[in-house]
């Protein structure tokens, strides 16, 4: 269902955050993150005027990850900024997200390492969304998430039962897609 029409309004601002996963041959993942902020009319920051339709913000982000979730090398890159000089300086803090595992205390993690002065308000930002982002792309690749319907039966529990309002055990989406996983307060 979309959303309702919108009153009468103009554009001004478009942040675009785009996440492309590559399966590598060495049997690594690699997540490849970008944010870009553009503003539609020219606008003057304290470092000069930026023209309307230019990249205020355009960065970067590749964690390479293993079947466990676990980074292993992480890199970043700011190719526009509103500070040049001083918002891609540090590129190499981003460094601190290795040994990080994206399902175990990831966002804790980029808090502790990266926050305030220690890192990019935005890239930290778009950090938080590699998590959901992984899982994603390795379902059914890396993490099997399909049960029984003329496959073998998994012996776990898929990942995704109880990560959503839709998939909660006890819920009928469960009932439906994955009746033997359903919570016993259901089948009563």
């Amino acid at each position: 269902m979309p959303l309702s029409s919108p009153v009468p309004r103009a554009l001004r601002h478009t942040r675009a955050i785009r996440i492309e996963a590559f399966a590598r041959d060495d049997g690594l993942w690699d997540l490849d993150a970008r944010i870009t902020d553009v503003k539609v009319a020219d606008v003057t920051l304290a470092s000069g005027l930026r023209a309307g339709g230019s990249f205020l913000h355009d960065l970067n982000l590749r964690i390479t990850i293993n079947r466990e979730l676990t980074i292993v090398d992480a890199e970043a890159a700011s190719d526009a900024v509103p500070y040049p000089g001083h918002c891609d300086s540090f590129a190499s803090a981003y460094q601190k997200l290795i040994g990080l595992n994206l399902m175990k205390g990831f966002r804790l993690g980029i808090k502790e390492r990266l926050s305030g002065v220690l890192g990019c308000t935005h890239l930290n930002e778009l950090a938080q969304i590699l998590p959901t982002a992984a899982i994603q792309a390795y379902a059914n690749d890396v993490i099997k998430t399909r049960d029984g319907a003329g496959e073998d039966l998994l012996p776990d529990r898929p990942f995704q039962i109880d990560r959503c309002h839709a998939l909660r055990a006890d819920g009928p989406g469960v009932a439906k897609y994955y009746p033997r996983w359903i919570a016993k307060a259901i089948q009563e």
